[in-house]
């Protein structure tokens, strides 16, 4: 008889034990992801502010005046007497996005190009002015 209630008050023991785990393991999980979402978040501030010092830290190779910070997605763009260089900044162990990596593939392919459009009234038109529309598309 004492044997049955001593095994009752254990298994007792172990269910209040069981579910006070499971509350704590939930707890730890929630404070976890918090951390987890704040860490995240403070990369991507290092990753906006070192986008923006980037041309003014030692080993920059282009001319402070013609590079201009565009963000997203690319982040700066260099215009040189020669040539115009497409920038992307990266912290860490930071990676190109997929975005990212489609437009570095279309630029290595020669697929950039020269428009030009009007804005007449309330609407915006490519330019009539050009000679041909394949002269609309000047390979970079």
């Amino acid at each position: 008889m004492i044997t049955l209630w001593l095994l009752c008050i254990i298994i007792v023991i172990l269910i209040v034990y069981s579910i006070f785990i499971k509350r704590q393991n939930k707890n730890l999980t929630q404070n976890y992801s918090k951390l987890l979402s704040q860490k995240k978040s403070s990369e991507v501030r290092l990753g906006q502010i070192s986008e923006q010092l980037a041309p003014f830290l030692d080993g920059f190779s282009y001319d402070t005046k013609n590079t201009k910070f565009l963000g997203q997605p690319i982040d700066l763009i260099a215009f040189e007497p020669d040539k115009v260089v497409f920038i992307e900044v990266k912290t860490g162990s930071a990676q190109l996005s997929p975005k990212q990596k489609h437009i570095k593939e279309l630029i290595q392919n020669g697929q950039v190009f020269w428009e030009e459009f009007r804005i007449s009234g309330n609407k915006v038109e490519p330019d009539n002015n050009q000679i041909e529309s394949n002269e609309s598309q000047t390979v970079i």
